[in-house]
Protein backbone atom coordinates (compact mmCIF):
# COMPACT_ATOMS: atom_id res chain seq x y z
CA UNK A 1 0.00 0.00 0.00
CA UNK A 2 1.48 3.52 -0.63
CA UNK A 3 3.20 5.17 1.91
CA UNK A 4 1.26 7.59 4.20
CA UNK A 5 -1.64 7.29 1.91
CA UNK A 6 -5.30 6.15 3.13
CA UNK A 7 -7.15 4.11 1.09
CA UNK A 8 -10.40 6.31 -0.32
CA UNK A 9 -13.53 5.44 0.27
CA UNK A 10 -15.12 4.83 -3.65
CA UNK A 11 -18.44 4.94 -4.73
CA UNK A 12 -18.92 2.57 -7.66
CA UNK A 13 -21.68 3.29 -10.19
CA UNK A 14 -22.50 1.67 -13.21
CA UNK A 15 -25.98 1.75 -15.53
CA UNK A 16 -28.66 1.13 -14.01
CA UNK A 17 -29.08 -1.97 -15.87
CA UNK A 18 -26.10 -3.66 -14.67
CA UNK A 19 -26.55 -2.69 -10.44
CA UNK A 20 -27.30 -6.59 -10.14
CA UNK A 21 -23.68 -7.24 -10.63
CA UNK A 22 -23.29 -5.90 -6.83
CA UNK A 23 -26.20 -8.71 -6.03
CA UNK A 24 -25.45 -11.68 -3.62
CA UNK A 25 -29.05 -12.89 -4.08
CA UNK A 26 -31.91 -12.32 -6.27
CA UNK A 27 -35.12 -10.27 -5.19
CA UNK A 28 -36.71 -13.90 -4.32
CA UNK A 29 -33.44 -14.95 -1.55
CA UNK A 30 -31.94 -17.32 -3.97
CA UNK A 31 -28.12 -17.01 -3.63
CA UNK A 32 -26.90 -16.18 -7.37
CA UNK A 33 -23.73 -18.19 -8.59
CA UNK A 34 -24.53 -16.98 -12.26
CA UNK A 35 -24.48 -13.52 -13.22
CA UNK A 36 -25.49 -13.91 -17.63
CA UNK A 37 -26.03 -10.82 -19.47
CA UNK A 38 -25.75 -10.66 -23.46
CA UNK A 39 -27.12 -8.41 -26.18
CA UNK A 40 -26.25 -6.12 -28.64
CA UNK A 41 -22.97 -3.59 -29.10
CA UNK A 42 -22.73 -0.90 -27.30
CA UNK A 43 -24.08 -1.86 -24.51
CA UNK A 44 -21.46 -1.25 -21.93
CA UNK A 45 -21.25 -5.05 -20.78
CA UNK A 46 -17.58 -5.00 -20.96
CA UNK A 47 -17.16 -1.49 -19.21
CA UNK A 48 -19.75 -2.07 -16.56
CA UNK A 49 -18.43 -5.67 -15.62
CA UNK A 50 -15.10 -4.25 -15.06
CA UNK A 51 -16.11 -1.54 -13.01
CA UNK A 52 -18.19 -4.09 -10.49
CA UNK A 53 -15.23 -6.39 -10.50
CA UNK A 54 -12.48 -3.66 -9.72
CA UNK A 55 -14.90 -2.27 -6.86
CA UNK A 56 -15.10 -6.02 -5.66
CA UNK A 57 -11.12 -6.73 -5.69
CA UNK A 58 -10.82 -3.15 -3.99
CA UNK A 59 -12.95 -3.93 -0.70
CA UNK A 60 -12.67 -7.47 -0.62
CA UNK A 61 -10.11 -10.30 -0.86
CA UNK A 62 -10.97 -12.26 -4.41
CA UNK A 63 -9.19 -14.37 -7.16
CA UNK A 64 -10.53 -13.05 -10.33
CA UNK A 65 -10.51 -15.57 -13.39
CA UNK A 66 -10.99 -13.65 -16.33
CA UNK A 67 -11.38 -16.07 -19.23
CA UNK A 68 -12.57 -16.56 -22.83
CA UNK A 69 -12.14 -19.41 -25.18
CA UNK A 70 -9.44 -18.46 -27.45
CA UNK A 71 -6.59 -15.99 -25.67
CA UNK A 72 -3.61 -16.28 -27.65
CA UNK A 73 -1.36 -13.81 -25.48
CA UNK A 74 -2.67 -10.97 -22.85
CA UNK A 75 -3.71 -8.47 -25.93
CA UNK A 76 -6.35 -10.81 -25.92
CA UNK A 77 -8.45 -11.14 -22.61
CA UNK A 78 -9.89 -8.21 -21.08
CA UNK A 79 -6.68 -7.04 -18.96
CA UNK A 80 -6.60 -3.50 -20.82
CA UNK A 81 -10.44 -2.82 -20.11
CA UNK A 82 -9.55 -3.87 -15.95
CA UNK A 83 -6.69 -1.12 -16.07
CA UNK A 84 -8.58 1.32 -18.03
CA UNK A 85 -11.34 0.96 -15.04
CA UNK A 86 -8.91 1.14 -12.05
CA UNK A 87 -7.45 4.24 -13.59
CA UNK A 88 -10.63 5.65 -14.38
CA UNK A 89 -11.81 4.76 -10.47
CA UNK A 90 -8.08 6.48 -9.74
CA UNK A 91 -7.12 3.53 -7.70
CA UNK A 92 -4.37 3.41 -9.44
CA UNK A 93 -1.88 3.87 -6.49
CA UNK A 94 -3.46 1.01 -4.93
CA UNK A 95 -2.86 -2.07 -7.56
CA UNK A 96 -0.06 -3.60 -9.36
CA UNK A 97 0.14 -3.90 -13.16
CA UNK A 98 2.36 -6.70 -13.88
CA UNK A 99 2.99 -8.74 -17.86
CA UNK A 100 0.25 -11.34 -16.74
CA UNK A 101 -1.67 -10.04 -13.55
CA UNK A 102 -2.88 -7.10 -12.02
CA UNK A 103 -2.62 -7.29 -8.04
CA UNK A 104 -4.73 -4.73 -5.30
CA UNK A 105 -2.29 -3.55 -2.77
CA UNK A 106 -5.15 -3.26 -0.41
CA UNK A 107 -6.46 -6.43 -0.22
CA UNK A 108 -4.71 -8.67 -1.63
CA UNK A 109 -7.09 -9.19 -4.76
CA UNK A 110 -5.65 -10.49 -7.89
CA UNK A 111 -6.86 -10.25 -11.80
CA UNK A 112 -5.59 -13.38 -13.84
CA UNK A 113 -5.78 -13.74 -17.33
CA UNK A 114 -6.17 -17.24 -18.97
CA UNK A 115 -8.21 -18.60 -21.98
CA UNK A 116 -10.14 -22.07 -22.00
CA UNK A 117 -8.69 -23.32 -25.13
CA UNK A 118 -5.08 -23.42 -24.38
CA UNK A 119 -5.21 -23.51 -20.42
CA UNK A 120 -8.11 -25.78 -19.54
CA UNK A 121 -5.81 -28.00 -17.85
CA UNK A 122 -4.10 -24.92 -15.61
CA UNK A 123 -7.62 -23.74 -14.81
CA UNK A 124 -8.75 -26.84 -14.15
CA UNK A 125 -6.58 -27.03 -11.19
CA UNK A 126 -6.93 -23.38 -9.72
CA UNK A 127 -7.77 -23.25 -5.89
CA UNK A 128 -9.65 -20.28 -4.84
CA UNK A 129 -11.49 -18.23 -7.52
CA UNK A 130 -14.01 -16.48 -5.96
CA UNK A 131 -14.93 -14.91 -9.08
CA UNK A 132 -14.91 -16.14 -12.96
CA UNK A 133 -15.39 -13.66 -16.24
CA UNK A 134 -16.43 -15.49 -18.96
CA UNK A 135 -16.07 -12.63 -21.67
CA UNK A 136 -16.91 -13.13 -25.78
CA UNK A 137 -18.80 -16.34 -23.89
CA UNK A 138 -21.14 -16.83 -27.11
CA UNK A 139 -17.35 -18.83 -28.07
CA UNK A 140 -17.73 -21.25 -24.93
CA UNK A 141 -17.53 -24.50 -26.31
CA UNK A 142 -19.54 -27.27 -24.18
CA UNK A 143 -16.55 -29.12 -23.51
CA UNK A 144 -14.52 -26.26 -21.65
CA UNK A 145 -17.99 -25.06 -19.69
CA UNK A 146 -18.55 -28.77 -18.12
CA UNK A 147 -14.92 -28.12 -17.02
CA UNK A 148 -15.04 -24.43 -15.51
CA UNK A 149 -18.07 -24.97 -14.26
CA UNK A 150 -17.59 -27.12 -11.03
CA UNK A 151 -13.73 -25.76 -11.24
CA UNK A 152 -15.19 -22.61 -9.18
CA UNK A 153 -16.21 -24.04 -6.54
CA UNK A 154 -15.17 -21.80 -3.66
CA UNK A 155 -18.16 -21.01 -1.15
CA UNK A 156 -20.04 -18.21 -2.44
CA UNK A 157 -18.05 -17.83 -5.99
CA UNK A 158 -19.55 -16.98 -9.19
CA UNK A 159 -19.20 -17.03 -12.42
CA UNK A 160 -20.08 -13.91 -14.61
CA UNK A 161 -20.93 -13.89 -18.20
CA UNK A 162 -21.33 -11.82 -20.98
CA UNK A 163 -21.06 -11.93 -25.24
CA UNK A 164 -23.21 -10.55 -27.76
CA UNK A 165 -24.86 -13.53 -29.32
CA UNK A 166 -24.72 -15.59 -32.34
CA UNK A 167 -25.86 -18.44 -32.82
CA UNK A 168 -29.17 -19.88 -31.00
CA UNK A 169 -27.40 -23.14 -30.51
CA UNK A 170 -24.16 -21.61 -29.24
CA UNK A 171 -23.62 -23.62 -25.71
CA UNK A 172 -23.98 -20.73 -23.10
CA UNK A 173 -26.64 -19.33 -24.81
CA UNK A 174 -28.70 -22.47 -25.12
CA UNK A 175 -27.64 -23.12 -21.17
CA UNK A 176 -28.59 -19.65 -19.82
CA UNK A 177 -31.49 -17.97 -22.70
CA UNK A 178 -33.15 -21.06 -24.91
CA UNK A 179 -33.21 -23.29 -22.14
CA UNK A 180 -34.53 -22.63 -19.08
CA UNK A 181 -31.63 -21.34 -16.72
CA UNK A 182 -30.36 -22.56 -13.43
CA UNK A 183 -32.45 -21.28 -10.49
CA UNK A 184 -29.46 -20.15 -9.30
CA UNK A 185 -29.03 -17.45 -12.56
CA UNK A 186 -29.83 -14.09 -12.70
CA UNK A 187 -29.74 -13.69 -16.62
CA UNK A 188 -30.80 -10.40 -18.30
CA UNK A 189 -30.73 -8.73 -22.17
CA UNK A 190 -29.30 -5.31 -22.70
CA UNK A 191 -28.57 -3.03 -25.34
CA UNK A 192 -27.46 0.16 -26.61
CA UNK A 193 -30.87 1.59 -24.51
CA UNK A 194 -29.01 0.73 -21.53
CA UNK A 195 -25.97 2.90 -21.95
CA UNK A 196 -26.63 6.29 -20.93
CA UNK A 197 -23.56 7.59 -22.67
CA UNK A 198 -24.66 6.24 -26.43
CA UNK A 199 -26.61 9.10 -27.46
CA UNK A 200 -25.36 11.27 -30.02
CA UNK A 201 -22.00 9.16 -30.58
CA UNK A 202 -20.77 8.31 -33.69
CA UNK A 203 -22.43 4.61 -32.65
CA UNK A 204 -25.73 5.82 -32.96
CA UNK A 205 -25.21 7.33 -36.24
CA UNK A 206 -23.83 4.20 -37.07
CA UNK A 207 -26.41 2.36 -35.55
CA UNK A 208 -29.47 4.22 -37.13
CA UNK A 209 -27.81 3.84 -40.64
CA UNK A 210 -27.60 0.09 -40.09
CA UNK A 211 -31.33 0.22 -38.66
CA UNK A 212 -32.48 2.13 -42.49
CA UNK A 213 -30.31 -0.01 -45.02
CA UNK A 214 -29.06 -4.02 -43.29
CA UNK A 215 -31.98 -4.56 -41.51
CA UNK A 216 -30.85 -8.44 -42.12
CA UNK A 217 -28.21 -7.54 -39.73
CA UNK A 218 -28.99 -5.09 -37.54
CA UNK A 219 -30.79 -6.99 -34.77
CA UNK A 220 -27.89 -9.53 -34.77
CA UNK A 221 -25.38 -6.69 -34.42
CA UNK A 222 -27.24 -3.64 -32.12
CA UNK A 223 -30.29 -5.54 -30.46
CA UNK A 224 -28.92 -8.85 -29.62
CA UNK A 225 -31.02 -11.22 -31.49
CA UNK A 226 -29.07 -14.38 -32.97
CA UNK A 227 -28.27 -14.30 -36.60
CA UNK A 228 -31.29 -14.70 -38.63
CA UNK A 229 -31.41 -16.26 -41.90
CA UNK A 230 -32.34 -13.02 -44.89
CA UNK A 231 -34.22 -15.04 -46.91
CA UNK A 232 -36.70 -17.01 -44.19
CA UNK A 233 -37.62 -13.35 -42.96
CA UNK A 234 -41.00 -12.88 -43.83
CA UNK A 235 -41.25 -9.27 -44.27
CA UNK A 236 -37.54 -9.08 -45.56
CA UNK A 237 -36.95 -5.60 -48.01
CA UNK A 238 -40.27 -4.52 -46.47
CA UNK A 239 -40.33 -2.83 -43.38
CA UNK A 240 -38.95 0.93 -42.81
CA UNK A 241 -38.36 2.19 -39.20
CA UNK A 242 -38.98 6.14 -39.27
CA UNK A 243 -39.81 8.48 -36.66
CA UNK A 244 -42.36 10.66 -38.18
CA UNK A 245 -45.14 13.08 -36.91
CA UNK A 246 -48.49 12.45 -36.12
CA UNK A 247 -50.06 15.11 -38.84
CA UNK A 248 -48.23 12.80 -41.68
CA UNK A 249 -51.82 11.07 -41.57
CA UNK A 250 -54.06 12.06 -44.35
CA UNK A 251 -57.53 13.90 -42.85
CA UNK A 252 -60.22 11.90 -43.10
CA UNK A 253 -58.09 8.40 -42.65
CA UNK A 254 -59.65 5.49 -41.94
CA UNK A 255 -57.92 4.34 -39.05
CA UNK A 256 -57.30 0.68 -38.06
CA UNK A 257 -56.52 -1.32 -34.75
CA UNK A 258 -55.75 -4.84 -34.15
CA UNK A 259 -54.92 -6.81 -30.84
CA UNK A 260 -53.09 -10.05 -30.35
CA UNK A 261 -53.67 -11.74 -26.87
CA UNK A 262 -51.36 -13.05 -24.95
CA UNK A 263 -50.62 -16.60 -23.01
CA UNK A 264 -48.36 -16.93 -20.30
CA UNK A 265 -45.19 -15.43 -21.09
CA UNK A 266 -46.10 -14.40 -24.78
CA UNK A 267 -46.96 -10.83 -25.20
CA UNK A 268 -50.86 -8.75 -25.94
CA UNK A 269 -50.67 -6.25 -28.52
CA UNK A 270 -52.55 -4.00 -29.19
CA UNK A 271 -51.32 -1.49 -32.51
CA UNK A 272 -52.85 1.34 -34.64
CA UNK A 273 -51.90 1.49 -38.40
CA UNK A 274 -53.21 3.39 -41.17
CA UNK A 275 -52.60 3.08 -45.27
CA UNK A 276 -51.44 6.24 -47.52
CA UNK A 277 -50.86 6.16 -51.33
CA UNK A 278 -47.11 6.28 -51.98
CA UNK A 279 -45.92 9.71 -52.83
CA UNK A 280 -44.55 8.33 -56.20
CA UNK A 281 -48.66 8.08 -57.30
CA UNK A 282 -48.23 4.07 -57.53
CA UNK A 283 -49.10 1.29 -54.97
CA UNK A 284 -49.69 1.87 -50.95
CA UNK A 285 -47.87 2.15 -47.76
CA UNK A 286 -48.82 0.98 -44.19
CA UNK A 287 -47.91 3.46 -41.06
CA UNK A 288 -48.19 1.33 -38.07
CA UNK A 289 -47.49 4.18 -35.06
CA UNK A 290 -48.80 2.87 -31.70
CA UNK A 291 -48.09 0.16 -30.07
CA UNK A 292 -49.78 -1.28 -26.08
CA UNK A 293 -47.22 -4.24 -25.84
CA UNK A 294 -47.09 -5.86 -22.93
CA UNK A 295 -45.56 -8.97 -21.28
CA UNK A 296 -47.39 -11.23 -18.20
CA UNK A 297 -50.19 -8.59 -18.57
CA UNK A 298 -53.34 -10.10 -16.77
CA UNK A 299 -57.05 -10.08 -18.30
CA UNK A 300 -58.44 -6.92 -15.60
CA UNK A 301 -54.93 -5.07 -16.34
CA UNK A 302 -56.12 -5.12 -20.21
CA UNK A 303 -58.58 -1.84 -20.43
CA UNK A 304 -56.15 0.17 -17.79
CA UNK A 305 -52.94 -0.33 -19.83
CA UNK A 306 -55.10 0.08 -23.22
CA UNK A 307 -56.30 3.18 -21.91
CA UNK A 308 -52.92 4.32 -20.86
CA UNK A 309 -51.15 3.91 -23.81
CA UNK A 310 -53.47 4.19 -26.43
CA UNK A 311 -56.85 5.49 -25.33
CA UNK A 312 -58.29 6.93 -28.60
CA UNK A 313 -58.53 3.43 -29.60
CA UNK A 314 -61.74 3.28 -27.33
CA UNK A 315 -63.51 5.55 -30.66
CA UNK A 316 -62.49 2.65 -33.11
CA UNK A 317 -63.59 -0.47 -33.96
CA UNK A 318 -61.05 -2.99 -32.64
CA UNK A 319 -60.17 -6.45 -34.52
CA UNK A 320 -58.91 -9.17 -32.35
CA UNK A 321 -57.43 -13.07 -31.70
CA UNK A 322 -60.84 -15.08 -32.39
CA UNK A 323 -59.05 -17.53 -30.09
CA UNK A 324 -59.65 -15.77 -27.08
CA UNK A 325 -63.39 -14.81 -26.93
CA UNK A 326 -63.49 -14.53 -23.29
CA UNK A 327 -61.08 -11.41 -23.68
CA UNK A 328 -62.87 -9.52 -26.50
CA UNK A 329 -66.37 -10.16 -24.11
CA UNK A 330 -64.64 -8.55 -21.12
CA UNK A 331 -63.53 -5.87 -23.26
CA UNK A 332 -66.27 -5.30 -24.90
CA UNK A 333 -68.09 -4.75 -21.48
CA UNK A 334 -65.37 -2.32 -20.71
CA UNK A 335 -67.03 0.21 -23.48
CA UNK A 336 -64.74 -1.16 -26.47
CA UNK A 337 -65.64 -1.60 -29.40
CA UNK A 338 -64.33 -4.82 -30.14
CA UNK A 339 -64.74 -7.75 -31.80
CA UNK A 340 -62.96 -11.03 -33.51
CA UNK A 341 -61.22 -10.76 -37.08
CA UNK A 342 -62.96 -13.55 -39.57
CA UNK A 343 -60.76 -16.93 -39.63
CA UNK A 344 -60.36 -18.97 -42.67
CA UNK A 345 -58.25 -22.05 -43.79
CA UNK A 346 -55.01 -20.04 -44.99
CA UNK A 347 -55.95 -16.98 -43.29
CA UNK A 348 -52.27 -16.27 -42.22
CA UNK A 349 -50.35 -16.83 -45.27
CA UNK A 350 -53.61 -14.99 -46.99
CA UNK A 351 -53.02 -11.92 -44.54
CA UNK A 352 -48.99 -12.42 -45.30
CA UNK A 353 -49.29 -11.92 -48.97
CA UNK A 354 -51.69 -8.52 -48.38
CA UNK A 355 -49.08 -7.05 -46.25
CA UNK A 356 -46.18 -7.79 -48.44
CA UNK A 357 -48.46 -6.44 -51.14
CA UNK A 358 -48.30 -2.98 -49.92
CA UNK A 359 -45.13 -0.65 -51.25
CA UNK A 360 -43.62 -0.57 -47.73
CA UNK A 361 -44.62 -1.33 -44.15
CA UNK A 362 -43.40 1.51 -41.97
CA UNK A 363 -43.13 1.26 -38.27
CA UNK A 364 -42.40 4.32 -36.26
CA UNK A 365 -39.43 3.43 -34.33
CA UNK A 366 -39.48 5.09 -30.72
CA UNK A 367 -43.33 4.80 -29.99
CA UNK A 368 -43.52 0.71 -31.80
CA UNK A 369 -40.04 -0.95 -30.98
CA UNK A 370 -41.82 -3.95 -30.58
CA UNK A 371 -43.72 -4.42 -33.30
CA UNK A 372 -41.11 -3.21 -35.24
CA UNK A 373 -39.02 -6.02 -33.64
CA UNK A 374 -41.52 -8.51 -34.37
CA UNK A 375 -41.47 -7.53 -37.94
CA UNK A 376 -38.06 -7.66 -38.97
CA UNK A 377 -37.46 -11.01 -36.85
CA UNK A 378 -40.41 -12.89 -38.20
CA UNK A 379 -39.52 -15.92 -40.23
CA UNK A 380 -40.29 -18.86 -42.25
CA UNK A 381 -38.40 -22.01 -40.41
CA UNK A 382 -35.37 -23.65 -41.92
CA UNK A 383 -33.86 -27.34 -42.41
CA UNK A 384 -30.48 -26.76 -41.46
CA UNK A 385 -29.32 -30.28 -43.31
CA UNK A 386 -30.74 -28.60 -46.84
CA UNK A 387 -29.28 -25.71 -48.39
CA UNK A 388 -30.76 -23.83 -51.21
CA UNK A 389 -28.91 -22.72 -54.80
CA UNK A 390 -26.79 -20.55 -52.52
CA UNK A 391 -25.25 -22.62 -50.21
CA UNK A 392 -27.89 -21.50 -47.15
CA UNK A 393 -30.66 -23.55 -44.86
CA UNK A 394 -33.44 -24.28 -46.70
CA UNK A 395 -36.21 -22.16 -46.07
CA UNK A 396 -39.72 -24.07 -45.48
CA UNK A 397 -43.12 -23.05 -46.24
CA UNK A 398 -43.46 -23.29 -42.06
CA UNK A 399 -44.12 -20.18 -40.34
CA UNK A 400 -42.16 -20.09 -36.82
CA UNK A 401 -44.15 -19.51 -33.53
CA UNK A 402 -42.63 -16.67 -32.52
CA UNK A 403 -42.40 -12.76 -33.18
CA UNK A 404 -45.77 -13.40 -34.73
CA UNK A 405 -47.60 -10.71 -32.32
CA UNK A 406 -47.32 -7.60 -34.06
CA UNK A 407 -47.78 -8.98 -37.67
CA UNK A 408 -51.00 -11.03 -36.50
CA UNK A 409 -52.35 -7.57 -34.69
CA UNK A 410 -51.90 -5.91 -37.97
CA UNK A 411 -53.61 -8.77 -40.37
CA UNK A 412 -56.34 -8.69 -37.51
CA UNK A 413 -56.89 -5.17 -37.65
CA UNK A 414 -56.98 -5.25 -41.84
CA UNK A 415 -58.84 -8.36 -41.62
CA UNK A 416 -62.13 -7.14 -43.32
CA UNK A 417 -59.67 -5.76 -46.30
CA UNK A 418 -57.78 -8.80 -46.72
CA UNK A 419 -58.68 -11.03 -50.05
CA UNK A 420 -59.15 -15.09 -49.19
CA UNK A 421 -57.27 -17.38 -51.31
CA UNK A 422 -59.71 -17.63 -54.24
CA UNK A 423 -62.11 -15.92 -52.98
CA UNK A 424 -63.53 -12.20 -52.13
CA UNK A 425 -62.97 -10.23 -49.17
CA UNK A 426 -64.97 -9.67 -46.08
CA UNK A 427 -65.87 -6.43 -47.40
CA UNK A 428 -66.76 -7.19 -51.18
CA UNK A 429 -68.92 -10.43 -49.85
CA UNK A 430 -70.99 -8.25 -48.15
CA UNK A 431 -71.57 -5.66 -50.63
CA UNK A 432 -71.44 -8.57 -53.29
CA UNK A 433 -73.13 -11.61 -51.52
CA UNK A 434 -74.58 -13.48 -54.65
CA UNK A 435 -71.12 -13.42 -55.94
Amino acid sequence: MPDGMRPPQVAVTVPEAYEPLFWTNKPDGTPIRYKCFYGGRNAAKSWSFARALVAEAFSHKHLILCTRQFQNSIADSVYRVVENQVRDLKLAPWFEFTRQSIYCKKTGSEFIFKGLDRNINEIRSLEGVTRCWIEEANTTRLDSWLILDPTIRREGSQIWISYNPDREEDALHRKFVVDKPPPEAFVRKTSWRDNPWFSGTDGERLRYYMLQNDQTNYDWVWEGHTRQNWEAQVFRDKVFLENFEDDLIPLKTRIYYGADFGYSSSPTCLLRCWIKPSAEGFGEDLYIDREAYSYGLELDEMEGFFDKMMPEARGWPIYADSARPETISYLSRKGFTIKAAEKWPNCEEDGIQHLRAFRRIVIHETKCPNVARDFRLYSFKTDPKAVDDNGRPLVLPILLDKNDHGPDSVRYALSDMIMKRGGLSVWERLVRPNR
